[in-house]
């Protein structure tokens, strides 16, 4: 067990302390344990990158860790209100959506290899910062009604267009003809 994967496992069992904590009402201290998830999450990343410590294990954990959070944060906030239904639909479908893809393929004995695009890495930026302008928002007052607006829309349309390009990937992929092993 790597140290950049032992900072992912923790990372996966700070998210339900995060909702548990945003649950509890105690928003500054969920939106600290958020900034200490992102900082574990630059810090496996670089730690796995720069000591020649990636492992397939990781490889797995990260995204895994990362998707967790972001879910269930969404969620909370869903819940609490604090993002309207229809985002939060939308976010966790589109993951759902991946997923389920991802799962067909492999069963159907033509598996797909995910690799992110542009749109999604900007998509999960747009995410991250979105779940930390609101919990700050919530949290300490800020009084960012415009900026989360904008955020909301900015969030919606990106993954979107990331759906999109998931799914046209995989549907190209999935016309290929399968290759005898």
């Amino acid at each position: 067990m790597s140290i950049p994967n032992l900072i992912t496992l923790l990372r996966l069992i700070l998210v339900p302390v995060i909702i548990w904590l945003m649950l509890a009402g105690h928003l500054r201290f969920a939106f600290a344990a958020f900034v200490v998830a992102g900082i574990s999450d630059a810090a496996d990343g670089f730690l796995a990158k720069r000591f020649n410590m990636e492992t397939e294990l990781g490889a797995y954990l990260d995204p895994l860790a990362d998707k967790m959070l972001i879910v269930c944060i969404f969620v909370t906030l869903g819940i609490n209100g604090a993002l309207p239904a229809w985002l939060v639909i939308t976010v966790v479908s589109r993951d759902v959506l991946i997923v389920m893809a991802v799962l067909l393929s492999w069963v159907m004995g033509h598996p797909v290899k995910i690799r992110p695009f542009a749109v999604s890495k900007a998509n999960t930026a747009a995410q991250i910062v979105l779940a930390g302008t609101v919990l700050a928002d919530d949290a300490f007052g800020l009084g960012v009604a415009t900026a989360r607006g904008a955020l909301i829309w900015l969030t919606a349309a990106l993954t979107i267009a990331s759906l999109i390009g998931y799914l046209d990937s995989w549907l190209r992929h999935m016309s290929e003809p399968v290759k005898p092993l």
